[in-house]
């Protein structure tokens, strides 16, 4: 096997497929380092990890290695604000502007928060070049927002809100709670059920975050979502992705500035084994080890469509619940009609299926440039789905 990659955890037998699919992700699919975890029924049935932490192939992935697991980082986010809105401090059909006032601005005072969730708010980008310390402004870019006019008419079309939406969603968290989104999920969330996932992380952590490398260029032929958006930098499509201009390079990812951020879209840091145990929740009815995450009521809205067809942004089709990416026909995900989770840019998946009582999670340092559904995470899945 190239590199001699040991594969290390834990697998149920039943699952012994996913072990060989994660090793052969290794060996063929350009893999540097990864994780792959599983639960079923609320009892993890896989914890693998394998490769390195670096380009260079000198700092092996350990049991406790985090990675930035880019949109990955949207469930959790949308999670806190369906939690609000099951303990009664939010209604996710009124306008924005209840919670937030000055968001009222250039036309938007009925824009439902819902829309800030499933992408219809018209707010994708911003269309003023900004420079790249002003992702981490936080009263700077949600200003910037409020005052902004919606690219389409709210509600009419929807298009993939990739950085923006953390801005949105989080300060009407922090209006209604006065936390920040990401110690709201720190201490709802994530300590109570004692999983590893931040948003913001603390610099004593950085040792353990593995370093993002870039995608190589997509073969001749292949279509190329970044390629397609910026032929007209002026498009919403380019200003989504590319706005500032350091917005999805590597190089601002692997910065301390990046992850102490709370970017509630993209920089989430974890394990697998944490979206795994998270998603796991959910799809056993929202609670795990006395432990309640959402209410049933709560997922259903999470797994409900709310948007479909041409995505403004990703230039295809997409589908979206109430912050979560539904997967489309054809996807290996696509088994269930109750999955529900999110991809990152370049390969990390994590998803429940109710039906199945399973949640998944995939993450990587390893980029590629598949959009929706990355090879690595397809091949896993199906080896799990081939598993049951």
């Amino acid at each position: 096997m190239a590199d001699n990659i040991e594969i290390q955890g834990q697998v149920d037998p039943r699952f012994a497929r996913v072990r060989q699919v994660f090793a052969e992700n290794f060996a063929t699919r350009g893999e540097v380092g990864a994780a792959v975890a599983i639960t079923l029924d609320n009892r993890p049935v896989v914890d693998l990890w394998a490769g390195y932490c670096d380009r260079a192939k000198t700092k092996p992935w350990t049991r406790d290695t985090i990675v930035n697991v880019w949109s990955t980082t949207k469930g959790p986010a949308a999670m806190c604000l369906h939690r609000l809105a099951e303990q009664g401090r939010l209604d996710l059909d009124a306008p924005v502007a209840r919670y937030w006032p000055e968001f009222a601005q250039a036309g938007k005072d009925k824009v439902p928060v819902a829309y800030l969730l499933n992408h219809k708010a018209g707010l994708p980008a911003l269309r003023q070049t900004i420079p790249g310390e002003m992702l981490y402004n936080w009263k700077a870019m949600t200003s910037a927002l409020a005052a902004h006019a919606p690219w389409w008419e709210p509600g009419t079309r929807h298009g993939y809100h990739a950085f923006t939406y953390g801005y949105l969603i989080g300060e009407v968290l922090r209006r209604i709670t006065g936390k920040t989104l990401g110690a709201y999920l720190r201490e709802e969330i994530v300590q109570p059920l004692g999983i590893d996932f931040h948003i913001g992380l603390d610099a004593r952590e950085d040792s353990r975050v593995a370093q993002m490398i870039g995608a190589d260029p997509a073969p001749a032929g292949e279509r190329n979502l970044f390629t397609e958006a910026f032929k007209d930098p002026e498009s919403v499509s380019s200003k989504a992705l590319a706005n500032p201009s350091s917005l999805m390079q590597v190089k601002t990812i692997n910065t301390r500035e990046w992850r102490g951020a709370e970017i509630a879209a993209a920089n989430g840091h974890g394990t697998a084994r944490a979206l795994a145990r998270l998603y796991g929740a959910l799809a056993c009815g929202g609670d795990v080890d006395g432990v309640h995450v959402l209410s049933p009521a709560s997922i259903r809205r999470c797994y409900t469509e709310q948007s479909r067809g041409q995505d403004a942004v990703l230039l295809r089709e997409s589908r979206f619940g109430l912050g979560f990416m539904l997967p489309l026909p054809g996807m290996a995900h696509n088994r269930n009609p109750r999955n529900f989770g999110h991809a990152g840019a370049g390969g990390s998946l994590a998803y429940a299926d109710p039906d199945a009582r399973i949640g998944f999670a995939y993450i990587m340092n390893k980029m590629r440039t598949d959009l929706m559904l990355d090879t690595r995470a397809a091949a896993l899945v199906e080896a799990m789905y081939a598993s049951m």
